[in-house]
This record gives C-alpha cells, structure tokens and sequence, in this order.
C-alpha cells in the first residue's frame, strides 16, 4: 500500500491537558482545549486531504514525524543560521510526545479507525524555515521478523 503522506502547516501545537469546568458547583465537565480542539480539526483537514477518499487503514501501522519549528526571530542571524543548519536543537515546548498525541487524535478516524494500531514510530523536533509537522503514515503488511 502507498505511504500516506501530508504536512500540517504553522507552528506545531502540542496536546493540551483536558480543561474542567463546573455548573451550578455540582456538576464538573471534562473539554478540550479550543488551542488544541482547533490544531486538531487543521490536522483532520490536511490528513483528509490526502487520504483522497481511500479507505480507513485497519491493520497495524507506521508512521514517521518530522516536526519543525520555527526559529525564534529574536535570535541573532548567526544563532538562526546554526539552527537551520542543525546544530542547535529545539529544547522547548512543545515537548514531542505532545505533539505526537495532538497529530494521532487528529487523524483517528481520518487515516486509521484509532492510534492503537500504531506500532512503529519515527520522530524527530528540528527548528526550520517553515514551520509545520510532516507525517506519513504506512501500513505494515506480513511480519518483520522470523519467529
């Protein structure tokens, strides 16, 4: 099967913590944050894209993430040459696992039936010119090692 493959654009956005709210101080309700609820619909947006009306992927799966950030415009030209180049590394939020969940929440439903199925994974944070996250995403057909 054909990788699928689509690029999420703008600054990356990590899974935010659910939020609580009260009615009437007896009642609590669990929400998602509108920061992340809408990161996400932009990533359904782009994953359906791609999808091109193919069906959903049910077997295991896996995916490779290039998440990259953008570079800090305070930065000095040399210091932002450095990170284009590699040699500084983004040690800031958003942290990558966030990320990872925000982009899997995204595309349940859309690329696979749910993020359970995802059995290998390919990660990598990196500051860049164009800020977005590139996902693709490969179903795993027959077994990878010899019993």
């Amino acid at each position: 099967m054909t990788p699928i493959r689509f690029t999420v654009p703008g600054a990356p956005v990590g899974k935010g913590r659910p939020k609580v709210s009260t009615r009437g101080g007896k009642f609590a309700r669990m929400y998602t944050p509108e920061k992340t609820a809408n990161y996400e619909s932009l990533i359904a947006i782009a994953a359906q894209q791609a999808m091109a009306g193919r069906p959903l992927i049910t077997g295991p799966v896996d995916v490779r993430m290039m998440i990259t950030l953008p570079i800090p415009a305070s930065w000095s030209k040399k210091k932002q040459a450095a990170a284009l180049a590699g040699q500084i590394l983004p040690t800031k939020k958003p942290d990558i696992d966030n990320v990872e969940k925000a982009i899997y929440d995204g595309i349940n439903g859309v690329v696979w039936t749910d993020d359970v199925q995802v059995c290998d994974v390919i990660k990598r944070k990196r500051y860049g010119a164009i800020p977005g996250v590139t996902v693709q995403v490969q179903e795993i057909q027959g077994a990878l090692f010899a019993a």
